[in-house]
């Protein structure tokens, strides 16, 4: 979803900051002698979420009554002056025609390329920080001495829907030969980090990539490219937030209102990428129609199991959305409505409004929108734009379950415990398009219950737990799915800790389709990090879920924990001496000299046996003064 300006810049920093703590962290390794696999021969490979990309005119557009005009390579996306001052002739340049996904006649943006595509999307004196990307840690790369090849950017037009990627941009060639360059310029595989809707794109990727190249060096190709694949806070099954963004508008702190912004992100084919969709139903195997029916524009047939049709909320915790329509002209062209019973019926004719709802299924399958289509006139868009660019696509339909994908090392990571919404109800507002519906009642999910903003009572299936504030705890936790047949389950103290708070469960058996819940006990105002691991797996595949209380969906990868969980892993995996399978998570000490703090109650630097007070000129308080007493690289033996 489109994060706030501050928000969008914190997701790509933190990106840039695992990626290079992680490239750090091995070259230590490397320096001290122990490793085999030489750091430098890694990359780190960035996919951006949906509106973490600079965008650029590519016009000579005159604004007329503002002093602002567009020109070749000027900012549009983000440029809050020319937002403030010229929003007309701004939008011209970020709408896209609905149907065909081209661009306004006087303005086209393309998205910018390199690092410098995502270091700010809004730079200036004031707008730099707040929309910082990756500029800080551009410098914890110099201070570490990652080559300026070492990481690598791949921005993309987020607008577009995944087949007109390829169409217009060739972007995923783009990509294939990214990794390609990467492992020619640098020797080694690389290490894929995405985040939030560029989990979808690298999805989308990969199934592409299994058309590209020959059946039988399509695992090689991955093996010898991808080292590991970080997943973080990804929507594997879909975002409510779409639901609304495309029905009512969400400006997430963009100075436009709600309605301009339904307007913006209905024009662009995206913004079903993010649509929530059922667990329970697949499309055809698109790998066997290419070769015994042709690559001909098919639809994808969507096939679901019974359980689609025994269950209430197509495995989602309540119906996604409620909505009032006056009446229905034409029942037959709805199947979501041939079930109205005749009392509905006699209601509507007495010309009261009736209540409709829609679970996750067909929310995918367009049933909502062609119900709505005689109230709303941009649902025939919608339609259209859902049956070429995701039912009709020639790789993927993107709105169907995702398997675990064939890479040696994959981690799944996301925030837990956040107030997150699940469910809308929609009445007409009885103003114009885009401005045509208001929401009268917002369900969410909050630790394992289902809460409504009216107050009123929520009927559904509440998840064992809550989502990322974004992103609902469903789709997030989907890739517990990818773990093997017995998992270890391990719960830890997100700050640093000498291991009494730990909890630990081995060889928990994990059925496909079902939840793992761990029984474990949680002390009050301490937020954990649950760590679910293979204890059996393929020869080769490692999978790991890690859980992270109130860690939200925008910030999820600016959080010192993160981070220290991948510098350790890291380290771990790639030195010849480490004895388990995943780093020990017995403890966790300070790494840096950031993480020791002054200890009040006891007068001394907490950690003692790791920090001594050692004070330099400029300290302003007593935790400043308190260091390592050894370095990083001695303090990470112990974690082998």
């Amino acid at each position: 979803m489109p994060p706030r300006p501050r928000r969008c810049g914190d997701l790509a920093v933190a990106a840039a900051a695992l990626i290079t703590v992680a490239l750090a962290v091995v070259g230590a390794a490397a320096g001290d002698g122990g490793a085999e696999f030489d750091y430098r021969k890694l990359s780190g490979i960035i996919i951006p979420g949906f509106a973490s990309t600079q965008l650029r005119a590519w016009s000579v557009l005159d604004c007329p009554y503002s002093p602002f005009d567009f020109n070749p390579l000027d900012s549009v996306w983000l440029d809050t002056a020319k937002l403030f001052s010229a929003v007309n002739c701004w939008l011209k340049c970020m709408l896209l025609e609905p149907y065909n996904q081209t661009d306004h006649p006087e303005c086209k943006s393309r998205p910018d390329s390199g690092l410098s595509a995502i270091t700010e999307l809004d730079p200036g004196y004031i707008t730099g920080p707040l929309s910082s990307v990756w500029k800080e840690w551009v410098k914890w790369c110099v201070e570490f001495g990652i080559e300026a090849n070492a990481i690598i950017a791949v921005p993309y037009d987020w607008r577009l829907p995944p087949s007109m990627l390829e169409e217009r941009d060739l972007y995923f060639h783009k990509l294939k030969l990214t990794f390609e360059i990467a492992l020619k310029l640098r020797g080694g595989p690389s290490l894929v980090f995405a985040h939030s809707m560029g989990n979808n794109v690298f999805r989308y990727f990969l199934e592409w990539l299994k058309l590209e190249i020959a059946p039988k060096h399509y695992i090689q190709w991955l093996d010898e490219h991808i080292h590991a694949y970080f997943a973080v806070g990804a929507p594997l099954l879909g975002s409510t937030e779409a639901v609304r963004a495309a029905l009512s508008g969400t400006t997430f702190g963009l100075p436009v209102s709600e309605g301009t912004a339904r307007l913006m992100f209905n024009a662009f084919g995206s913004s079903l990428w993010l649509m929530p969709f059922s667990k329970y139903c697949k499309a055809d195997n698109i790998y066997w129609k290419h070769f015994f029916e042709g690559k001909g524009g098919c639809p994808h047939r969507q096939q679901c199991d019974e359980a689609e049709y025994s269950s209430d909320y197509s495995g989602w915790p309540t119906d996604l959305v409620s909505i009032e329509v006056p009446s229905v002209r034409d029942t037959g062209a709805y199947p979501s409505i041939m079930d109205i019973t005749e009392n509905i019926t006699s209601s509507m004719e007495c010309g009261k409004p009736t209540l409709l709802s829609f679970s996750a299924r067909e929310v995918s399958d367009g049933t909502l929108f062609k119900t709505i289509e005689d109230y709303d006139p941009q649902s025939k868009a919608l339609v259209y734009q859902l049956e070429k660019y995701y039912q009709g696509d020639p790789v993927l339909n993107p709105l169907t379950p995702w398997e675990r994908p064939p890479i040696k090392n994959v981690f799944c990571i996301y925030g837990i415990d956040s107030k997150t919404e699940v469910g809308y109800y929609f009445a007409p507002s009885g103003k114009p398009y885009p401005d045509n519906w208001i929401i009268t009642d917002i369900i969410y999910e909050f630790e394992g219950a289902l809460l409504s903003r009216s107050g009123n009572a929520v009927s559904g299936k509440p998840n064992n737990s809550s989502g990322d504030g974004t992103v609902s705890y469903n789709s997030l936790s989907w890739c517990k799915n990818w773990l093997g047949p017995k998992v270890n389950i391990t719960r830890a103290p997100q700050p640093e800790h000498d291991g009494s708070d730990l909890q630990t469960i081995m060889n928990v058996d994990h059925h496909h389709g079902q939840d793992i819940l761990p029984n474990m006990t949680r002390a009050p105002h301490v937020k954990y990090i649950t760590y679910y691991e293979d204890a059996e797996s393929l020869p080769g595949w490692r999978t790991a879920v890690w859980e992270l209380d109130k860690a939200n969906h925008r910030n999820i990868v600016r959080t010192p924990v993160l981070m220290r969980e991948l510098w350790l892993e890291m380290w771990h995996d790639l030195h010849p001496e480490s004895k388990s399978k995943f780093v020990t998570k017995a403890f966790r000490g300070p790494l840096r000299n950031e993480d020791c703090r002054w200890d009040y109650a006891k007068a001394r630097c907490g950690f003692p046996e790791h920090c001594e007070y050692r004070y330099t000129f400029g300290d302003v308080h007593l935790g400043m003064s308190c260091r390592l007493k050894n370095t990083s690289t001695i303090l990470l033996q112990q974690y082998l």
